[in-house]
């Protein structure tokens, strides 16, 4: 297929059209003198109309740049394409949306912890790299390295539709750097994702079914934080769900960020366990499933990471690790696309 036969197809995938209507609809709704009334509101419209511009913009300059493109130019658009042709790879409800991601430290003390850590900072890595911004929720500090466990937002199009492949357990094989005889050591880790549901409208809680505690930060922020009880601990009590916030100043935004985030883990188990309604769940689903790694990462005595699922995989972990793992989402993308939609995060896919 020519280069332009694929940007009249992206064109349509993409709805160019539609996306410009929707650009020219929330500048004109800007204007209005009440716009910033309702401020929640207006910080996502804005959110949305900087990501909608930018994915116009991209395409409508590759469009252009293939007008008069030379053979190099028409090199560098055929790659560009590929990245914007992943969309059509996105089928699912929420693949649009952002993205929540928990970590969660294995068996292993500090070399679980240390690996917790390095996924962390290998995904946040990865959202800079794609203008994906991610706000650190929640954290707990390992004792003498690493994480225990972490929440993280990532705010961006299409956030989740790229990142739910990645939920799973990770596993690590390295020279342990907290051994004194330097012994091979394998690490778990577990990476949670969750589409975020911000509306109401998606998922309906009863406010009697839940349990609000705050208590003192002891996370980022500055003094402030550790000498107020702003931290929020949401405790939805027919599922045993519990969500904590500790990463704003404000205890009403720790509570309104820890019901997101309730919403979203609500969304994925009621897909998890095909409910349609939250009466239906019952019992202590709180706790995500450990299994099977997905994905191993290893260090020593060789250097290889491979993804289980799809055979996909890297010589270079070092690269990976930094955040290149581009290639292990769309291979996982495709696997799932040949399945029919079929994965094992059914939230928003068919099953």
């Amino acid at each position: 297929m020519s280069i332009q036969d694929r940007l009249a197809k992206l064109r349509e995938t993409l709805r160019i059209s539609s996306k410009k209507e929707r650009i020219s609809e929330i500048e004109k709704e800007m204007l209005s003198p009440v716009f910033w009334a309702d401020d929640k509101k207006a910080a996502a419209l804005t959110v949305e109309l900087k990501s909608t511009k930018e994915e116009v913009d991209q395409f409508e300059s590759l469009e252009n740049l293939s007008e008069l493109a030379d053979e190099e130019d028409l090199g560098f658009i055929g790659k560009e394409l590929e990245k914007l042709e992943t969309v059509n790879l996105f089928s699912g409800k929420y693949d649009e949306q952002g993205a929540i991601i928990n970590f969660y430290a294995g068996a292993g003390g500090d070399d679980a912890q240390d690996w917790t850590e390095m996924l962390l900072r290998m995904y946040l890595r990865w959202s800079e790299n794609n203008n994906i911004k991610t706000t650190i929720l929640a954290e707990s500090k390992g004792a003498e390295a690493g994480i225990k466990s972490a929440t993280v937002e990532f705010k961006g199009r299409y956030a989740y539709g790229k990142l739910h492949g990645e939920s799973g357990v990770h596993r690590l094989v390295r020279q342990s750097p907290f051994n004194a005889k330097n012994l091979r050591q394998t690490s778990f880790a577990l990476v949670e994702v969750l589409p975020e549901v911000e509306s109401d409208s998606e998922v309906k809680i009863d406010p009697s079914d839940l349990r609000i505690d705050v208590f003192r930060s002891g996370g980022h922020g500055g003094q402030s934080v550790n000498t107020t009880d702003s931290a929020v601990r949401i405790t939805h009590l027919p599922t045993g769900i519990v969500v904590t916030c500790q990463n704003e100043r404000s205890q009403l935004q720790n509570k309104e960020t820890a019901m997101t985030i309730l919403r979203s883990r609500l969304t994925k188990l009621m897909a998890d366990q095909h409910k349609e309604r939250i009466e239906e769940l019952k019992g202590d689903f709180s706790s995500p499933k450990w299994g099977n790694q997905i994905r191993s990462y290893v260090l020593h005595p060789y250097k290889l990471v491979k993804d289980h699922r799809t055979q996909y995989e890297s010589k270079n972990p070092d690269q990976v690790l930094d955040g290149e793992i581009d290639g292990f989402i769309e291979a996982e993308l495709k696997r799932e696309s040949e399945k029919g939609g079929e994965n094992e995060d059914s939230t928003g896919k068919n099953s």
